[in-house]
């Protein structure tokens, strides 16, 4: 899920409590006692405002607070002090999206929040909105290799185009084994061409912070030609990840979709990033989803695929349960053609 932009941070110095380690042009810096109390006090402190489980966050804090006291971060460099951290939170929390890390060259070169967002939508439009490719296999089968999940708002003319060249198969196969995320409202633009009207609810979005519950359902109205009545197969890997998890769990708790693959990361909570430094953050999740089906989310577990193989196979499998279906379903002579040729 989309990761909103922060502004810049408040600084430390840490010019009078570090030791610089390897050459004087290096960047890493080990802090000592003092400094390293800060940072993670810093850590804790911005954890503890906005986590969406509180109980957890206190529990995490106190197990920290308790190697804090014992020197157990002195000495440590941004870097692994990030990495220890994650470590140590993802023991309590088991949330993937909870992470301390150094932050973007972006950042460090400490763009305006409006630069930023400029600098993510050209990033967006260079990368086709996630959109890598879009094909008509041999069969009739549509084809769309979608690597991010962009905003509706961004990517909606880029959503809309794909589906529309897919939108006269017989199949589709999404392959989601290599995204990322993105934006939730994007999931939901996705997956309504595969519901026939708005009377689907997709997901919800609770926010900890006001107490809102935010439903989503599927669009009553869509651009172009919705794709119904057809099978979708959906490719995931070990490293499907957030909105590309949605797309997942949505289309499989409402029995739209079959899943070829591999259990996917597990990565379900909204995101936002705070700065303890102008080169470190701590990335918090301050909502949670909730799937109208089961109650639950991703979150920790994945999504399990219904037909289980190792990622690198999963786009043959699921060809060729494709194929079957349109030898079954179809009776144009080309298309069959085409279908056996494939299968052979």
């Amino acid at each position: 899920m989309c990761m909103p932009i922060e502004d810049a941070p408040e600084t430390f110095d840490v010019t009078t409590d570090h030791e610089r380690t390897g050459p004087p042009d290096q960047l890493t810096v080990a802090y000592g006692a003092s400094m390293s109390a800060k940072l993670v006090e810093k850590a804790l402190e911005l954890l503890c405002g906005n986590y969406i489980f509180a109980d957890r966050a206190q529990e995490a804090a106190e197990r920290i607070r308790k190697r804090l006291a014992a020197g157990e971060y002195d000495q440590l460099d941004e870097e692994a002090l990030g990495r220890r951290l994650t470590a140590e939170l993802f023991d309590v929390c088991q949330d993937k999206h909870l992470r301390v890390r150094t932050r973007t060259e972006d950042v460090r070169e400490a763009l305006t929040k409006p630069e930023m967002e400029a600098a993510w939508r050209e990033q967006q439009r260079l990368t086709n909105y996630g959109i890598a490719r879009v094909e008509r296999l041999d069969g009739n089968v549509g084809l769309l290799d979608l690597r991010s999940v962009a905003s509706a708002g961004a990517g909606g003319r880029a959503i809309v185009a794909a589906m529309e060249l897919v939108s006269q198969t017989d199949a589709l196969i999404v392959d989601l084994r290599k995204n990322r995320g993105g934006s939730p409202d994007g999931a939901v633009l996705w997956t309504s061409y595969f519901f026939p009207d708005g009377e689907t609810h997709l997901n919800s979005i609770y926010e900890g912070a006001t107490g809102h519950t935010r439903q989503f359902w599927s669009h009553a109205w869509l651009p172009g030609e919705r794709y119904l009545d057809r099978p979708v197969y959906l490719l995931t890997s070990e490293s499907t990840f957030s909105a590309g998890e949605e797309i997942c769990y949505n289309l499989k708790a409402q029995k739209r979709a079959v899943l070829v693959g591999e259990t996917t990361k597990g990565g379900a909570h909204p995101t936002d990033a705070f700065p303890i430094t102008p080169t470190l953050e701590i990335t918090v999740p301050a909502a949670r989803a909730i799937n109208p089906v089961t109650g639950t989310n991703w979150e920790g577990t994945g999504v399990e695929p219904d037909v289980a193989v190792a990622a690198q196979e999963a786009f043959d499998v699921a060809y060729r349960m494709a194929l079957h279906h349109v030898l079954a379903s179809t009776t144009a002579p080309a298309i069959l053609a085409e279908a056996r040729s494939a299968l052979d």
